[in-house]
């Protein structure tokens, strides 16, 4: 990979890890919950979710799932349901005070694992990498070392930033009803994530 390709790749990746989705709001979530500590173990389950994903996409099975109109289709209103699910649940639970004992670690990381691995921006995000800026007469593996470690450490740079504006937050949230609204806005995203995943998800009408 030239130092130019490079380049367009690391500015297509800050923006795509830096818009704001599933993942983000669950790092704020988890910095507001559990403190930027805890909540890196969150980030951690990104970093796992990416890196499967870049190899998967180097050996060519996303383009396969992509390309199965009818998987693809089910596996996006599966994750449309649980991040509905996610939202509704986060809403209930606003006005209850976070419990006092710490969530176990392998909770947080499974639970930030599920929304990573099942965010479509993920899935096109690497398609569209893939797609755009790996070069077909260059051999892939030779690409991939400079494409994961680019990838990862941008990608951890992101969410650990969102993770630390959620710890942020949560110590801000002096008051009640501040951290009410906050985990309610939270939640919210979740539920509007999963409304646009679903219907973007329904098969479009033939005109």
């Amino acid at each position: 990979m030239s130092f130019e390709a490079w380049t367009v790749f690391a500015l297509f990746w800050a923006v795509f890890v830096t818009t704001p989705g599933p993942n983000a709001v669950n790092c704020i979530s988890n910095g507001m919950a559990l403190g930027f500590g805890r909540a890196m173990i969150g980030v951690l389950a990104i970093l796992t979710q990416a890196t499967a994903f870049l190899v998967l996409s180097a050996l060519g099975v996303t383009a396969l799932i992509a390309a199965s109109p009818t998987g693809f289709w089910v596996a996006r209103l599966i994750g449309a349901g649980f991040l509905i699910y996610l939202g509704i649940r986060g809403w209930v639970r606003a006005t209850t005070p976070p419990p006092a004992q710490v969530r176990p670690a392998r909770h947080v990381y499974l639970h930030a694992l599920a929304i990573a691995t099942i965010n479509p921006k993920s899935v096109a995000g690497y398609l569209a990498a893939f797609s755009q800026f790996v070069q077909p007469d260059v051999p892939i593996w030779g690409q991939m070392a400079v494409i994961l470690p680019t990838a990862l450490t941008l990608t951890t740079l992101s969410y650990t930033g969102f993770t630390a504006l959620g710890a942020g937050l949560g110590k801000a949230a002096l008051g009640a009803v501040f951290n009410t609204w906050v985990r309610r806005i939270m939640a919210a995203c979740f539920i509007v994530y999963g409304a646009l995943l679903g219907a973007s998800a329904m098969p479009q009408p033939r005109g």
